[in-house]
């Protein structure tokens, strides 16, 4: 398995951690999951995400290494129950998509927690979202300090190599700006588009405008269509970060009104000539970066 033989556990068993409960098990892992009602864990079970589950986090006793696949708020003020029954000697790693804060949480709260972020997902949630192969291919970045336990981390590492994600590491309070300018950001801006549009306040116009949208307005809107809870999480836990991509787009936005009001037509060429040249940077950076 590449890690010593023993149970793996993962509380919470949404999108990330049944999609990391089913790949556990195809690569013959034990996943004992955690949830917390038991209408959840009966269907968790059934759909396979686990090879055993329950609701109370005693379970976790036997476990080497325990995800916690849960929301933002859930790592930051976690369970005294669920901090009581991780075991003193397992791994402990979270998926959060925010790293500094979780990882100043938990590092007086467990010796051997690595902060980690699988950069995958999907618009469903629920213990029906996780599907299998959810992570190859995409990036998994740890947020090691100081004071991280080598030998964690590398197991940590193991995981992530075996659901076939690219390993990353870098600064914790890196990673929270990265993903402020190409995830949280982003999702703000989207939800400014859906406000624009569906604010239109002449009727026919905005009828017409929701009958021709088609494929780009789709891509541009969907992530600010998403959870909206997720959404606030996002941008409570990394704050800082936001406010600081956000200032940025909005000084590129006005570059670009800027062009459009002086009819500087090849000004606004240039930009999006720019624009252009970027993108397939941002696309194809991770696999190149991890080849």
């Amino acid at each position: 398995m590449g890690v010593e033989a023993g149970c793996i556990g993962i509380v919470g068993l949404g999108l990330i951690g049944g999609s990391i409960g089913l790949d556990l098990r195809s690569h013959g892992w034990e996943v004992q999951g955690l949830v917390h009602r038991k209408q959840t864990a009966d269907r968790a079970l059934a759909r396979g995400l686990v090879s055993a589950v329950s609701t109370d986090p005693s379970c976790l006793q036997r476990c080497n290494l325990v995800v916690l696949a849960l929301p933002i708020p859930a790592l930051l003020q976690p369970d005294p129950a669920l901090v009581d029954a991780l075991p003193r000697n397992a791994v402990i790693t979270d998926v959060g998509s925010v790293k500094q804060p979780v990882l100043d949480r938990w590092k007086p709260l467990h010796p051997r927690f690595v902060a980690s972020h699988p950069m995958a997902g999907t618009a469903s949630a629920g213990v029906e979202a996780g599907q299998c192969d959810l992570f190859r291919g995409r990036p998994w970045i740890a947020t090691p300090d100081a004071g991280t336990e080598p030998e964690a981390l590398a197991r940590v590492q193991v995981l992530a190599t075996q659901l076939g994600s690219h390993w990353f590491t870098a600064a914790a309070g890196q990673h929270d700006q990265a993903v402020a300018l190409i995830s949280h950001m982003p999702v703000l801006v989207s939800a400014a588009l859906l406000r624009t549009a569906g604010d239109e306040r002449d009727p026919e116009i905005r009828r017409l405008a929701q009958a021709l949208a088609s494929s780009g307005f789709a891509d541009t809107s969907r992530i600010g269509s998403g959870n909206p809870d997720l959404g606030v999480a996002m941008a409570s836990s990394n704050r800082e970060a936001v406010l600081k991509a956000l200032a940025a787009y909005r000084w590129s936005l006005e570059q670009l009104e800027d062009a459009v009001l002086r009819n500087n037509w090849d000004q606004l060429r240039r930009e999006l000539s720019r624009t252009q040249a970027l993108r397939p940077g941002f696309l194809q950076a991770s696999s190149e970066l991890s080849s």
